[in-house]
């Protein structure tokens, strides 16, 4: 019986508990009290309970209808959003956007940029790949994102066919876990007291991916293809590492890490660039991304 439920239904049941009376219902709704009486009783031969209680001067809901109304409400609430992503969807069609980020960029400045996309174009749907060096040109160069996120100082995978533009700059801290050995060295801390101790190192596991690393003081390294793991490491005191300013600045503030003064050995910040096929024209959604990627943090 649930199938012969309709919005109308729904809406006349919300209307009556709103207005305090069929009569008033009626009004609000701009149809005669008849039909007010009929819609609701419509509803509760589909759901099988009294939505209010007889021989009352008001429209007093029974004890089923004030379990009911809050559901009421909740599906007219949703069908009043379908309708405004049809609308959105007939006015600028539901845009796929497929990204490869790094891993390394940004995580608040990416989130950000999202949410603000998602508002501006409610029906976007996101594929985001995560990925290291130079993982994310392969996917543009392989048809499967329409842009990626690359640290500039990676080897452009394909410079004939991919074309890169300046997006941002992301701080970049040297940090251990506050028991590791390096976190009570004498600072600044040499380059060769770094090798001494294993560094943890993100990488894509791909055959000579050593060849792309960066900042890699040692020998002694471990390698992982997941900032988050790295991340965890580090704090469990498994080695020493760089990581960007914007992921572990609450870990440095609660003292979970600590940050590492470096003697000669200047690590600079990383920039990020756009990487895409090269003629790329990004379409409308695609270019907003882009837009709030670059623009600057708010101080």
């Amino acid at each position: 019986m649930l199938d012969n439920v309709t919005i109308n239904q729904l809406r006349t049941f919300v209307a009556v508990c709103d207005a305090g009376s069929f009569s008033g219902a009626a009004q609000e709704l701009l149809r005669a009290q008849s039909a007010v009486s009929h819609a609701v009783a419509a509803l509760e031969k589909a759901l099988g309970v009294e939505l209010f209680e007889r021989g009352s001067r008001r429209a007093a809901l029974s004890a089923a209808g004030r379990n009911l109304v809050a559901d009421a409400r909740a599906v007219i609430a949703r069908t009043e959003e379908m309708k405004t992503r049809a609308r959105t969807v007939i006015e600028v069609g539901a845009p796929q956007l497929s990204i490869a980020a790094d891993v390394y960029f940004p995580r608040k400045k990416l989130i950000k940029s999202l949410q603000t996309l998602q508002s501006l174009w409610p029906t976007v749907a996101i594929n985001l790949q995560m990925t290291t060096m130079q993982a994310g040109e392969a996917l543009v160069l392989e048809g499967d994102c329409a842009f990626a996120l690359t640290i500039s100082d990676v080897p452009e995978l394909k410079p004939a066919a991919i074309e890169r533009n300046w997006l941002c700059v992301a701080p970049m801290v040297t940090v251990c876990a506050p028991d590791h050995p390096l976190a009570n060295a004498p600072s600044p801390v040499s380059r060769d007291a770094f090798g001494c101790h294993i560094q943890l190192v993100v990488t894509d596991n791909q055959p000579g991916a050593e060849k792309t690393q960066m900042s890699v003081a040692g020998e002694r390294r471990w390698r992982v293809n997941d900032l988050g793991a790295k991340h965890d490491f580090l704090i469990a005191g498994l080695g020493w590492g760089h990581m960007p300013l914007d992921l572990v600045a609450d870990d440095l503030a609660s003292g979970k890490l600590i940050k590492i003064d470096r003697h000669a050995w200047h690590l600079h910040d990383l920039t990020f660039m756009t990487s895409h096929r090269r003629g790329h024209k990004p379409s409308p959604c695609e270019a907003q991304l882009i837009a709030l990627l670059t623009a600057a943090e708010p101080r």
